[in-house]
This record gives C-alpha cells, sequence and structure tokens, in this order.
C-alpha cells in the first residue's frame, strides 16, 4: 500500500470519529462538518510529506476544532453586520460559543453520527448523501459523481439535509427507537453498495469507491454492535457480492452473467469471511432478510461452476425470505432457481404473477428475467423481445450492451444459451 493510500484510508477511519467529537462537544452539524472537512484536507496534503502525527485523531481534532472557532466568529461578524445594516444598531449579545471542557478521547460516536444522518425526518436520498459525506469523508463532487447529479443539486441536498437536523439531539434515540433507527442505517449502507456494485446509470458496471465505502462503515457498524445479527448479514453479504466483482467485467470490458464467469477469479478470501460471518450469525439469533440474501450469495459462492448450484437450497432460502420479508424483486430472482429446479414453464409463472406489481413491472431485471426464461423454453422472439424491451428501459450503458447482444444472439442464432437472469 502506497504511503498517500494508506493517509487516505486513515482519515475515513478517524473522520467520523473526529466529527463525532466536535458534534457532541458543540452541535452545529454543518460548521462541524466544515471544520473537520478543511482538517482533513489539512492532513491529505501534510502527513505524506510530513509523517503522520504520534495521535492522529488528536491532531485532527485539534485543527478541526480551531477552524470550527474560525468558522463561528465569521458568521458571527456576518451575522453582526447584517443586524447593523437592518436595525441601525448593535446586535444583541450572540451566544458564547460552547464546549470550553476537552471531550472524551476515548469515545467513539461513530454509531450516533450514523443514526444521526439516517434521521426519520430525511429522505433515503439524503440520507445517503449525508452518510457519504458526514460518516464517509465523501466530497460533495464526489457523491455528485457518484449518483450522476449535478454537484450544484448534491450539494443543495446535503444543505438541506444538515438544515433538517438543526435542533436535532446528538446522542442515541430512547431504546424503543434504536432498533428501527440501526434498520434505516443499515438500509442506507445497503443503498450505497448496491449503487456501487452495479450502477444503475453511465458508462461504468460499478463504482469500487462507493461498494468499499460501504462495507468500510458496515464494518464499523458491525464492531460497534457486534451482536446484531442483521448487521451481520449485511457485511456478509456485501463481502459476498462484491468477491465475484473481479469476473464480472470481460477482458473487452462488457459484462459477464453470472453462470458465465471464471469463479478462478472470484476474491476467495471475501468469500471465506463473507461465509464464515453468515454461517455465525445464522446460528446465533433470529433470521433477518440481510441473513438470508446472504446465505443465497453463499450457496452461489460455493459452488464450484454454475452447475454444481444448489438449486433446490436456493428455493428454500427464497422461501424463507418471502416470509420474513416479501419483496417482490426477491420473488424475481426466485423464480429463477424455480426454473432451474422445476423447469422454465414454472418459473415464467412467477414472472406473470408480478406482471401487475408497479414495483418491479417496469423494471428492466422483470423484462430481462422473462427474456432469459422464455430463452429456456425454446421461445426465441418473445425472448428477442424482451431483451430488447430490458435494454430499452435500462439507464446503465453496459447493461444496454449486454442485453441488446443477448437479443441479437437469441434473434439470429437460436442455439445460443447465455443467460442472463442468474445475475452478474
Amino acid at each position: 500500500m502506497t504511503p498517500d493510500r494508506a493517509v487516505e484510508d486513515l482519515l475515513r477511519e478517524l473522520a467520523p470519529q473526529v466529527l463525532g467529537i466536535l458534534m457532541r462537544r458543540h452541535g452545529a452539524l454543518d460548521l462541524c462538518e466544515d471544520a473537520v472537512q478543511e482538517a482533513l484536507l489539512a492532513a491529505a496534503t501534510g502527513w505524506p510529506d510530513q509523517g503522520v502525527p504520534d495521535s492522529p485523531r488528536s491532531w485532527l481534532v485539534t485543527v478541526a476544532t480551531r477552524r470550527l472557532i474560525d468558522l463561528v466568529r465569521s458568521e458571527s461578524s456576518r451575522r453582526a453586520r447584517e443586524d447593523r445594516i437592518a436595525l441601525g444598531a448593535p446586535p444583541a449579545e450572540l451566544s458564547r460559543f460552547p464546549g470550553t471542557d476537552e471531550p472524551d478521547p476515548d469515545r467513539d460516536d461513530t454509531l450516533v453520527l450514523l443514526l444521526l444522518c439516517c434521521h426519520p425526518s430525511l429522505t433515503p436520498a439524503s440520507q445517503v448523501a449525508l452518510t457519504l459525506r458526514a460518516v464517509g469523508g465523501l466530497s460533495t463532487a464526489e457523491i455528485a459523481g457518484a449518483f450522476f447529479v449535478p454537484e450544484t443539486t448534491m450539494a443543495q441536498r446535503v444543505s438541506r439535509a444538515k438544515q433538517k437536523l438543526k435542533g436535532a439531539r446528538f446522542d442515541l434515540p430512547p431504546a424503543e427507537e434504536l432498533a428501527e433507527r440501526l434498520a434505516a442505517v443499515r438500509h442506507v449502507l445497503y443503498l450505497i453498495f448496491t449503487e456501487g456494485s452495479t450502477a444503475s446509470s453511465g458508462s461504468r458496471i460499478s463504482r469500487t469507491d462507493l461498494t468499499r465505502e460501504a462495507i468500510r462503515l458496515t464494518r464499523e457498524l458491525h464492531r460497534i454492535r457486534s451482536a446484531d445479527g442483521e448487521t451481520q448479514g449485511l457485511l456478509a453479504l456485501m463481502l459476498l457480492t462484491d468477491a465475484r466483482r473481479p469476473a464480472r467485467v470481460g477482458d473487452d470490458g462488457e459484462l459477464i452473467a453470472l453462470a458465465e464467469q471464471d469463479r478462478d477469479r472470484w476474491d476467495r478470501t471475501a468469500i471465506e469471511e463473507g461465509v464464515d460471518l453468515i454461517s455465525s450469525a445464522l446460528a446465533s439469533g433470529p433470521v433477518g432478510a440481510y441473513q438470508l440474501q446472504a446465505a443465497i450469495a453463499a450457496v452461489h459462492d460455493e459452488a464450484p461452476g454454475a452447475e454444481d448450484t444448489d438449486w433446490p437450497q436456493i428455493i428454500l432460502l427464497y422461501d424463507l425470505l418471502d416470509q420474513v420479508a416479501p419483496n417482490p424483486m426477491a420473488t424475481l430472482n426466485r423464480a429463477l432457481a424455480v426454473a432451474m429446479v422445476y423447469g422454465p414453464a414454472a418459473g415464467l409463472e412467477l414472472v406473470a404473477a408480478l406482471a401487475g406489481d408497479d414495483r418491479v413491472a417496469d423494471h428492466h431485471r422483470w423484462h430481462a428475467m422473462r427474456g432469459h426464461l422464455l430463452e429456456m423454453a425454446g421461445s426465441w422472439e418473445e425472448a428477442r423481445v424482451a431483451f430488447a424491451e430490458a435494454a430499452r428501459r435500462t439507464l446503465s450503458q453496459p447493461e444496454q450492451r449486454y442485453l441488446r447482444a443477448r437479443a441479437d444472439a437469441v434473434g439470429n442464432l437460436p442455439e445460443t444459451r447465455r443467460g442472463y437472469g442468474a445475475g452478474t
């Protein structure tokens, strides 16, 4: 690992801890977050040449606190000028800058910060943006680029989120609210990982910066809440999914379906860790949706080849998932497992039953799955139309090319059998 990369990783780890210290001491998320960002920038530019301080977190807290005081003084001066112009008189005495006591250097408020960023008053999009900004330490430009929106739009989104959180208490919520708030944190981390794993639009198949950050933050949440089985399941799911990433893209840069991937290129270390995590989680407590999804991923990852996949076990796991957390996308994926065990007609019945569900029927994956099962059934022309429609509906350029290629293949060469529905 290069020195610059080592410093970058250290700063990402320390960023939420430093912000938590400033937030507990001073409040004012917007000013604290700006101050921490400037401290991180100073460290990123200085530490690679000057060396990392003996106590890097204390260094960051000191620099960020000084910058925060400068920001507060600047804000106070601005407000004084505005009061003089508006009132023609000196302003009322501003509140003294709080927090003269030293923060507890051993206290880690990362969980509190995650819960604040995922506050129920915020929309999911704002929760994702604020988490990446405040906890992940990503710049507004980086977040905007990840989600293909203008930087000004993302800046407004983050700013509005901070404004909504003014006055929000920086502490753990009451016990009766904690489980729901933790579920929101896991959902946000899952959204970040999903967008990174398969970019929903643009020219890139995946965004490793987002998947890496989602895994890092989930590891941190698991460290803090080690007894939480769903957090452990979520981490396992991310690792088992990300392990396939090296084989998802061919030498020509095109997407490769799961059934055709070179499994020797899968990250076996990540798979072993993921399997250990999910095995432990399933054995220790109530089973949740992330644990079941991770168990399904583990069945795929542990199969030596696509033909060795234990499809009956996958059907059983999907049946359990449908009981724990019914979801049309999971039902869509279950259709493939059913088709592999009972034949494509059985899978097509499940897909057809979802045709009236707006949550999935308008999604390109519904048409792609239908195309794959029609191809399995030998209905070449119908499969071609379904793949072409799927290509039309996705905003991902790599998926568009792949699906168009599938449409051409089943339309012109019926003997071609390169399935899409098994995933990537």
